[in-house]
């Protein structure tokens, strides 16, 4: 995992039109020339058009952000999930079982595409439907451990990317001593609530369960992208699916755990944890900005990044969340 630098200068310059159609048609697929960049900034992926036969999705990695290992255990996982009917996309496999190739030096992978609709998070049914959903994932989550992807934790999600932002001199001068205050204030009260939750147990997670991620359509939902999948407390699946006001957010996770656990158990004491994971979160949602500012794509797609009102407002949404993580946790238990 590309953790400890920015990313490759420039990295998809050869990624061409035509290089991207030379690598489906690896697959023995006969392109039509229709070609749709998808939203996606970490990696690039395409919708591509094919002859006769519904379009492909192109997904090619990052350089140098996972091993071939790490990649190939997500494909796994995702795998793992189909088989037992869980409504995840894994990857195409070839003739040879291969889901994982190379192509002018990239690595891609095909995806059969897979439409649908932003859920009604609103809606108590679709949370119940949803927490379903993510319950029985758990339930394989944690028959066993990745070995590859990395784990949720403060060090990696709080310390390094605040690191990183400093070292490389991206937090304005005048805002750098408050930066540093407000972050060492807010991983203290991060670690305090991990304290509070005690001994949690790491599962294969997700790890990016936001609404975009969701697609749903009339037969129900289905997880698209496990890219940031890794290991960490079940709780990181569920508080993405939850917004708006206290009450609104009880109500939610409500809903969301009445499905849930009809398949997995959740350990209560992991609600300490919603407040302190958003901590993290927007911490190194900032330090992977950072780490792709010499990718072209990011200054053009993020322009509001890196300016003297970015971190302004990054410092005091940061000590917002202090203020969170001094609030009793949220508690379902006399709503159900």
């Amino acid at each position: 995992m590309d953790e400890e630098g920015p990313g490759l200068r420039a990295p998809y310059t050869g990624l061409t039109p035509e290089c991207i159609l030379d690598a489906v048609e690896m697959f023995h697929l006969r392109c039509d020339g229709r070609l749709l960049a998808l939203n996606s900034y970490e990696n690039r992926v395409y919708q591509v058009g094919i002859e006769e036969a519904p379009p492909v999705i192109a997904k090619f990695y990052r350089p140098g952000r996972w091993t071939d290992a790490a990649i190939l255990e997500e494909h796994r996982y995702t795998q793992q999930l189909a088989e037992i009917e869980i409504p995840a996309v894994p990857p195409i496999a070839d003739e040879c079982g291969r889901t994982l190739h190379r192509h002018a030096g990239y690595r891609f992978s095909i995806y059969p595409r897979k439409g649908g609709r932003a859920p009604e998070l609103g809606d108590g049914e679709t949370l119940t439907w949803l927490g379903r959903f993510i319950g029985r994932m758990h339930a394989v989550g944690r028959a066993a451990g990745f070995e590859h992807r990395p784990t949720l934790s403060i060090e990696a999600y709080g310390e390094r990317p605040s690191r990183f932002v400093i070292d490389k001199g991206f937090v304005p001068p005048d805002l750098l001593a408050a930066y540093r205050s407000t972050v060492d204030d807010v991983l203290q009260a991060v670690r305090a609530g991990y304290q509070r939750a005690g001994d949690i147990a790491l599962l294969r997670l997700h790890g990016d369960c936001h609404m975009g991620n969701v697609l749903w359509t009339d037969a129900g939902p289905h997880f698209v992208d496990f890219d940031d999948c890794m290991m960490g407390p079940a709780v990181q699946d569920l508080w993405m699916l939850l917004s708006g006001s206290r009450d609104d957010m009880i109500a939610q996770l409500a809903s969301v755990l009445d499905g849930y656990e009809e398949f997995a158990e959740f350990d209560y004491s992991e609600l300490q944890l919603i407040e302190p994971l958003r901590s993290l979160r927007m911490i190194h949602y900032a330090g992977w900005l950072a780490r792709r500012w010499d990718d072209p794509a990011f200054p053009m797609h993020f322009p509001w990044f890196n300016t003297q009102r970015y971190w302004q407002d990054h410092v005091l949404s940061l000590r917002e969340q202090l203020a969170a993580m001094s609030e009793p946790a949220l508690n379902v238990l006399g709503t159900r």
